[in-house]
């Protein structure tokens, strides 16, 4: 674990053990009188999540990702944004290790993510991709059920803690009254919701959601990513929707042609110059009506 080292915090301590003067007066103020927050300030965890250390992917000798840089703490919200073909799913595939980088190194929890076997890296990393088909014919409890996988052996069943665990998850998605019900016979909101909750389930260091509002209605785009937002983990998200990436996102990193363009606020990264070029379409921005969060308009009769 490494620590960021906060010396007001250990000026404040300072003041109040060893005196304040105040109006000509120097009151002493003994340890164990100090308030708690200032000791609980001195050493802030600050171990990244993730961190790519100038990443490269080429595969079949096509560069894919050139020199990523980043680092991203716990609990923020990260939203992947870029045109087709800019590297944000094979990002994410980095981090499931379906691929492996050509030079550089990416860590997980300030360990080298190629230190990690698939299995333990199951029980750390959790998927949501978009919906591609029923699983079978199961149902939502067998589907969610599904998460504890990377926990136990074969041979282990489900305990009545496991089975709180289910209700649970199935409670946070909106979704307890399924918890019987066909998985194939939900909608496709609920499907993703359901797959949310499996990833609840999974208790993971980070959710990854690739493209996770696709083939979504309005309102289950919103609430897919309401509820994402809520379990207060670290997750990436890989968004086509830049709007829906400034309302619900701390933090999103543009890629573009296989290179971070910009890493910051939405406010920070949705700028119209940078993304007329990006995405070859002229647009406007102005300030979300319900919210406070940048609004991208694009001007598609200027399309060619």
């Amino acid at each position: 674990m490494s620590c960021l080292y906060k010396p007001q915090a250990l000026q404040a301590v300072a003041a109040h053990s060893a005196g304040l003067h105040c109006a000509g007066t120097l009151r002493f103020l003994p340890l164990f009188l100090v308030p708690a927050r200032y000791f609980m300030e001195l050493f802030v965890d600050q171990t990244p999540v993730v961190e790519f250390l100038q990443v490269q992917l080429q595969i079949n000798q096509q560069q894919i990702l050139t020199g990523l840089n980043f680092a991203i703490a716990p609990g923020q919200f990260v939203a992947l944004l870029g045109p087709n073909g800019a590297g944000k799913t094979s990002l994410l595939r980095l981090l499931q290790k379906e691929y492996q980088p050509s030079s550089g190194q990416i860590k997980l929890q300030g360990q080298p993510i190629s230190s990690f076997t698939q299995s333990e890296l199951a029980a750390k990393v959790a998927l949501v991709s978009q919906l591609s088909g029923p699983l079978f014919d199961l149902t939502v409890a067998d589907v969610v059920l599904m998460g504890l996988i990377p926990h136990k052996a074969l041979w282990q069943t489900n305990t009545e803690q496991d089975l709180q665990q289910l209700r649970h998850s199935l409670e946070l998605v909106g979704l307890a009254d399924k918890e019987r019900h066909s998985f194939a016979h939900l909608s496709g909101g609920e499907q993703q919701r359901v797959l949310l909750a499996r990833a609840v389930m999974q208790k993971p260091l980070l959710l990854l959601l690739d493209e996770p509002t696709n083939h979504l209605d309005l309102y289950y785009q919103h609430q897919v990513l309401r509820i994402a937002k809520a379990l207060k983990i670290t997750v990436i998200a890989s968004i086509h929707d830049l709007n829906l990436a400034s309302r619900y996102c701390d933090r999103l990193l543009l890629l573009h042609k296989g290179q971070l363009v910009a890493d910051g606020t939405a406010g920070q990264v949705l700028t119209q110059e940078l993304l007329t070029e990006v995405f070859r379409i002229p647009c406007l921005i102005d300030q979300n009506p319900f919210g406070d969060c940048p609004r991208v308009s694009f001007g598609y009769k200027d399309i060619r």
